[in-house]
């Protein structure tokens, strides 16, 4: 029974982290990355979709993305998906594929994006703690109901909260790397 509360604690803490990568993922560290582009949907056809769903998407080098549509009518489409999302990019076409340079990161901007990491950190942080809670109410509940002894349920507390403080501790691990990829010009 206590097993089952580890496995639910574990599984959210593993998803929990997950998505923290994701999401890190989408920062620009000023070194070309697709990641940074999986926000973008495209109006294709009448219906809004994932820019990887219309074209295949490359790296050509350290600060440049090319983008080479898979039907040559939605270039517009996507240039334009591009440019007006928040990333701060300036996408070119040539009538078959788009060029997306990624320019370097100031110093200002670079000191944004890691207080925008440490941020997002925070709130996976605050997720973990969530789960924490919920996984701690369900040893309680198998207590009072009389499925686990007292010396159980302290056990039981204590296993939940050092499996939390392993997730927080691999939380602050990835947000320290993503702030040193960001910091590193």
């Amino acid at each position: 029974m206590l097993n089952d509360v580890y496995e639910y604690l574990t599984t959210s803490c593993d998803d929990t982290l997950k998505g923290l990568v994701k999401e890190l993922t989408k920062l620009r560290t000023g070194r070309a990355n697709l990641g940074m582009l999986d926000g973008i949907r495209v109006d294709s056809y009448g219906s809004v979709v994932p820019l990887n769903q219309v074209a295949t998407l490359k790296i050509a080098d350290a600060r440049l993305i090319v983008i080479q549509p898979w039907d040559k009518s939605v270039i517009g489409a996507i240039e334009k998906a591009i440019g007006s999302s928040d990333l701060g990019f300036n996408p070119s076409n040539d009538g078959i594929v788009i060029r997306v340079p990624v320019p370097a990161l100031t110093g200002e901007r670079r000191q944004d994006l890691v207080k925008i990491a440490r941020r997002v950190g925070e709130d996976h942080k605050i997720s973990l703690r969530n789960s924490r809670r919920e996984a701690n109410d369900m040893v309680k509940e198998l207590q009072k109901d009389g499925d686990i002894t007292e010396d159980d349920l302290h056990r039981g507390l204590a296993r939940v909260n050092q499996i939390t403080e392993d997730y927080t501790k691999k939380v602050e691990d990835v947000v320290s790397r993503k702030e040193a990829d960001i910091l590193e010009v």
